[in-house]
């Protein structure tokens, strides 16, 4: 891996800079060089909000994520919008409890995951975000148990401490979906 340039996107509340934010801690607990940029404001009461993740090798230059490498799509907005800036051979990663419509490109690596509805079903309260951040890991050859426990402590609090295992039975079961 040189680097991964990662653009996740949805409606705020939904756990987007979280899951940017896990996936920097990963790659930082694992001495990758990494970038994470939050895009936050009036998003977070309910319009689109976005996260540029870079994961590299080498130092990162800039923390802009134009052409993403991955993008992760949890609502409608979030897929029309940058599904034309995922660079050939890349990887959408797409909610489809809330995407009905499929992507148009076919040079792209597409990933539809029910993430909304399977936390729902699991009653796992508002963790989509993390299921489709372990289908997202497994697909690419990132997923180690040792990474992401190790992650989730840093991004949970002390105070949160009790959420640790549910966030890491959402990333299992996104890790496990087909």
């Amino acid at each position: 891996m040189s680097a991964k340039n990662m653009l996740f996107s949805g409606f705020g509340g939904q756990g987007i800079l979280f899951a940017g934010k896990f996936i920097a801690y990963k790659g930082l607990i694992e001495d990758k060089q990494v970038s994470w940029l939050p895009s936050y404001g009036p998003e977070m009461r309910g319009g689109t909000a976005s996260c540029s993740v870079i994961v590299s090798d080498t130092p990162v230059g800039s923390p802009i994520v134009s052409n993403p490498d991955i993008l992760v799509a949890m609502n409608l907005p979030s897929l029309d919008r940058f599904e034309s800036k995922v660079k050939p051979g890349g990887m959408i990663f797409a909610d489809s409890t809330l995407i009905e419509r499929k992507v148009e490109r076919d040079d792209v690596k597409v990933f539809y995951i029910p993430a909304t509805r399977m936390a729902s079903d699991e009653k796992l309260g508002n963790l989509a975000n993390m299921i489709i951040v372990g289908k997202l890991l497994k697909e690419t050859g990132d997923y180690t148990e040792e990474g992401i426990r190790a992650a989730l402590d840093k991004v949970i609090s002390a105070k949160r401490a009790n959420m640790k295992d549910v966030n890491f039975k959402a990333i299992q079961m996104g890790a496990e979906f087909e």
